[in-house]
């Protein structure tokens, strides 16, 4: 999608937290629920963070990874014994535009997963309109490695000198994915280019379980890709011929993204989803010497 946001690239702006011009919407079916539901993104005061407000039933949910109390499938957020889970979208299109500060309302269980990626939810910012404030950015800078593993999988955050670079790579049995591997440097430049417009991917062969157990209601070939082996089932194919990789990616900035500010360091995974995103966020809180909170100025003088 063309229309995605401007990036604000002065260096004030780069050094502030930001939010919405204005409050913005839409409407949509839910992935896993299958319910019609409304999201709407509202500004927010400086050093407010990201919140889901379940309007439905009158809570608030922290958008930070230690309120993930699901990774099955998506990204789970709980508190107070409220839950909104598929947020991972959303938090990817937030991260991934540089939004510190906002309001996420959604009067359901869910947010509408809309076209399985998260280039939509990027057009509404657009639309709202980014503007800085009048509050330096915090940014989590890494200061020593930390790692969390699965077998074969993994996924690593390392020390960098500025900004979050990210190479995952992915390694299925079907035919029409198989080996798939990407590099990036996370900026709202290379989030809207390379990664928005990933959708999410299922199995054909998982279908009829995930709808047994209660999930995947509201999906279909609009909102998702299918694979059959070395088929992909949607009649216009891919946007990209890398498009799964792109989206795992994509789930990982919206993963990362629920470390509540963002990260300085170089994320590298193999076969990393939801489950490891989090557990890597976990780990790397619980190690005070891995961490430290520090101002981009900061970095950038420490870079030179």
């Amino acid at each position: 999608m063309d229309g995605l946001p401007q990036v604000l690239d002065s260096e004030t702006t780069t050094w502030c937290q930001q939010t919405l011009k204005s409050p913005i919407g839409c409407v949509g079916v839910g992935l896993h629920s299958g319910q019609r539901v409304s999201l709407t993104f509202r500004p927010a005061a400086a050093d407010h963070g990201i919140v889901f407000r379940r309007t439905d039933i009158g809570a608030d949910i922290p958008a930070r990874f230690d309120c993930v109390t699901d990774t099955r499938l998506s990204t789970v957020l709980a508190h107070d014994g409220a839950r909104i889970s598929t947020v991972e979208h959303v938090m990817a299109a937030l991260a991934g535009c540089g939004i510190d500060n906002v309001v996420v309302e959604v009067d359901g269980p869910e947010p509408p997963i809309l076209d399985g990626s998260a280039a939509q939810f990027v057009f509404l910012l657009d639309c709202a309109g980014v503007v800085a404030q009048d509050t330096q950015r915090s940014t989590i800078e890494v200061r020593q490695p930390v790692r969390v593993s699965d077998g074969d999988a993994f996924a690593e955050l390392r020390p960098a000198a500025t900004g979050l670079d990210m190479a995952l790579s992915i390694d299925f049995d079907a035919a029409a994915i198989g080996r798939q591997a990407l590099s990036l440097r996370l900026t709202p430049e290379s989030f809207r280019h390379e990664l928005a417009r990933a959708r999410t991917f299922t199995l054909l062969e998982e279908i009829d379980g995930l709808r047994a157990a209660g999930l995947a209601q509201g999906g279909s070939l609009e909102n998702a890709i299918v694979v059959d082996q070395a088929r992909v089932l949607n009649p216009a194919g891919l946007r990209m011929p890398d498009e799964f990789v792109r989206h795992k990616l994509l789930d990982a900035v919206g993963d990362l993204g629920l470390a509540g500010a963002p990260l300085c360091g170089r994320f590298v995974a193999h076969r990393s989803g939801h489950t490891l995103n989090n557990r890597l966020l976990r780990a790397l809180f619980a190690d005070r010497a891995a961490w430290r909170e520090a101002e981009p100025a900061q970095l950038s003088l420490a870079a030179e």
